[in-house]
């Protein structure tokens, strides 16, 4: 089984527990490349999908056209990846969320969520955020542990949704050999994080950590019409996008469902690509390609390089 990790429960996290102070300071980038004999690897996940958005299979290497900073790299592995899954649920449990019935559409998804775990193969966490990040239950491969905790989330405090995202996703890429990701469910409300969304992207995309964004909304029915995408609603968006996940907005159960279901089938199903990593100093670029017309293909944003490439040649990797 894999590395366990956010192992006590209902901890609030404030910067002074072992599994935070084990990496970079907060909001500092942490390493991404592996090494296998003295030569530094990035890997990066790669989803892809037809017009459909269905899963595509029986691809290979010269079907993708990687760039890193703008230049064309060859591809030195790949393989098709369909491991077990690590997701950690974040729940926003703020004083915005306490309103209407924000609160029971979250655990309506985080159940929606659950029911595509596979128990005894896949993880599942769940955290709880405001101004902290909380953590109710450890990862574990029983979802009923997870279900029997949605009880306990509350809603008081301001909301720090980007700290929240960016201390758990250097965690849950330690938990290894899975496939992890981060599930996100809130009303897209940050009131107090002292991170923006482009420094987060860069902290979930170097551990290649998807981050996956569930809005909760009222039934469209019950919103104005024509009502404009907010701006913090559109830097969520853009966040998932950076870290090679998706934002759905779930205002019905058929809507939590359906996006449930998508990122779990998503998570199982992926490319795993690695080329050589640029020893330059500073934040790199990553664009993956299709050749054939008809495919999108969904990866993380970028690397961190340069001296934390050193630093792990020096210690043998």
């Amino acid at each position: 089984m894999a590395r366990r990790i956010l192992s006590t429960a209902a901890v609030v996290v404030t910067g002074t527990l072992p599994w935070l102070q084990a990496g970079p300071a907060f909001g500092q980038l942490p390493p991404a490349p592996v090494f296998r004999s003295g030569v530094a690897v990035v890997r990066v996940a790669a989803l892809v999908q037809d017009r459909d958005g269905r899963p595509v299979s029986g691809l290979a290497p010269e079907d993708f056209v990687l760039y890193d900073g703008g230049e064309r790299r060859p591809i030195v592995e790949f393989r098709a990846e369909t491991a077990p899954i690590g997701v950690a649920v974040l729940v926003d449990g703020s004083g915005s969320m306490g309103l209407g019935t924000k609160q029971e559409r979250a655990r309506d998804v985080v159940h929606h969520l659950l029911s595509w775990i596979e128990p005894g193969a896949d993880e599942v966490a769940l955290l709880r955020f405001d101004s902290a990040l909380s953590i109710v239950q450890p990862f574990t491969t029983a979802p009923p542990l997870v279900t029997r905790q949605l009880g306990r989330l509350v809603a008081f405090g301001q909301t720090s949704l980007y700290d929240a995202v960016a201390r758990a996703s250097r965690e849950v890429a330690g938990l290894r050999p899975l496939r992890q990701a981060i599930a996100v469910v809130t009303d897209g409300i940050d009131t107090s994080s002292r991170l923006d969304p482009a420094v987060v992207a860069r902290v979930a995309s170097t551990s290649d950590v998807p981050v996956y964004i569930l809005a909760v909304e009222r039934p469209a029915s019950a919103r104005p019409a024509a009502r404009p995408v907010s701006g913090a609603r559109a830097s969520l968006g853009e966040l998932a996008r950076w870290t090679g996940g998706q934002m759905f907005v779930v205002d019905t159960p058929a809507a939590a469902s359906i996006a449930a279901r998508r990122i779990v089938t998503e998570l199982r199903s992926h490319y795993l690509i690695g080329f050589e990593a640029n020893d330059q100093a500073g934040w790199h670029t990553i664009a993956v390609r299709m050749r054939k017309a008809g495919l999108v293909v969904r990866a993380r944003s970028g690397y961190a390089g340069g001296r934390h490439i050193g630093k792990l040649k020096e210690e043998g990797g």
